[in-house]
């Protein structure tokens, strides 16, 4: 069995993965093969991975190498990295857009997406050359337009997040009752799913959610909860940005303790963890080498061995969902066993639910609509829906921060997209 690390060089979390992967003696003996652009990221990601007790690795800068006869391909790529990051912030701050993550949907969102769609069509024709009925196990926001961009390119693809999961182990702790105890279902988009089910011997813990708590109430997703009836699954400061009623009002942003360009630190953090980790494995010092949680080892640990599993996963909308848009991606519950990842039916969402997913799937739409048929009005038109975006910006204001953007990401986006004062 093999597994190939698209994007290795995201070091700790690659260190995390294969860490988790190390646990089952199932998977000891695995090929892991490490690709990533970036050669000195490349050659400390080997480097770990040997420390943490990986005997079978490989690391090659060439992809389709690192792919060649794979079972299993784990993508976590970051196209254009911390300085693409930084424009997404800075260019739409110039117009008075504020962000707090930037990754999903919304004007980092949008071109995150643009400027990753050309890589993924290469990942997904070298797939189809060296190993066509490999899983693609996708963790590269934004998830669900990446997801919907590459269904119709991937034979089997399926996108994984942690936002369920650490979710209900947040919502466990505030009703005090031991995780293991709970029972739930979820659904949604991702980043926008809702929790419509949380139990405890068929006791229905919402009613333990004290919503009273005036700091509590300080949090956006307990905002939302109170006034939609289901708590989302994603963080207050990655949920602000996908609703248009916060991020342009002072008040909103002080009430609601929202973190504006939260992701910029995150992403210098993000650097300065993996300088750490370089410097140790090159002075030889200790590494703290800790499992995540995370759905790709789960399944693959499920797929070869036959072991049955509830994972949260991205898919295609195939009836999944039925009042959200068909060939749209949900995040609905997957069963991985040996056939692969199934994902369940949960039928039709709370109407208020949908409809504010409805928003978010309409950016997704037009984003990969633009890509796949070579539409830069699109584009635009994916920033004219955008809920934070149309609530904060004239239309003018859009169109040239659009341009802007263009202008700033321009050789990583797709030729035809390359278009200004549309």
């Amino acid at each position: 069995m093999k597994i190939a690390f698209i994007g290795a060089g995201s070091v700790v979390f690659t260190q995390g993965l294969l860490t988790d992967l190390m646990a089952y003696p199932e998977l000891r003996q695995a090929r892991i093969a490490l690709h990533d652009v970036d050669q000195e990221r490349l050659e400390v990601a080997e480097a770990v991975a040997g420390r943490i007790g990986v005997t079978n690795v490989t690391a090659s800068l060439e992809r389709k190498a690192a792919l060649d006869g794979a079972d299993f391909v784990i993508n976590m790529i970051q196209v254009g990295g911390h300085r693409a990051t930084l424009a997404d912030f800075e260019i739409p701050a110039r117009y008075g857009l504020r962000q707090t993550i930037a990754d999903t949907i919304g004007a980092g969102g949008v071109f995150r997406a643009l400027r990753t769609f050309p890589v993924l069509d290469a990942l997904a024709a070298d797939m189809a050359a060296v190993c066509p009925d490999a899983w693609l196990l996708n963790y590269t926001n934004p998830m669900a337009m990446n997801v919907w961009y590459l269904s119709g390119k991937v034979k089997n693809v399926v996108g994984l997040c942690h936002s369920v999961y650490w979710t209900m182990r947040g919502l466990a702790d505030l009703v005090r009752v031991p995780y293991p105890e709970i029972s739930y279902l979820a659904a949604g988009v991702n980043h926008q799913a809702w929790v419509l089910r949380f139990e405890r011997d068929g006791e229905n813990l919402y009613d333990r959610l004290d919503t009273r708590d005036p700091e509590l109430r300080r949090r956006v997703r307990v905002d939302m909860f109170r006034r939609f009836g289901f708590y989302p699954t994603e963080t207050s400061e990655h949920s602000a940005e996908y609703l248009p009623w916060l991020l342009r009002h002072d008040s909103e942003i002080a009430r609601l303790r929202i973190p504006v360009d939260e992701y910029v630190r995150v992403s210098e953090e993000n650097l300065r963890e993996y300088r750490r980790t370089r410097d140790a494995v090159r002075r030889g010092r200790p590494l703290e080498a800790e499992g995540t949680n995370e759905y790709a080892p789960q399944i693959i640990h499920s797929m070869v061995t036959g072991t049955p599993r509830v994972v949260y996963g991205n898919v295609v909308n195939d009836g999944l969902i039925t009042n959200l848009p068909a060939g749209c991606v949900v995040e609905v519950p997957c069963v991985a066993d040996a056939t692969g990842v199934r994902p369940t039916r949960v039928g039709a969402l709370p109407p208020q639910c949908a409809a504010l997913n409805r928003a978010y799937v309409s950016v997704g739409e037009l984003t990969v609509r633009a890509a796949l048929e070579g539409r830069p009005e699109h584009v635009r038109q994916a920033l004219m829906v955008d809920p934070n975006t149309s609530a904060t910006l004239p239309l003018d204001d859009i169109w040239r921060m659009a341009d802007d953007l263009t202008e700033a990401h321009w050789d990583l986006l797709p030729e035809p997209l390359r278009q200004l004062d549309l």
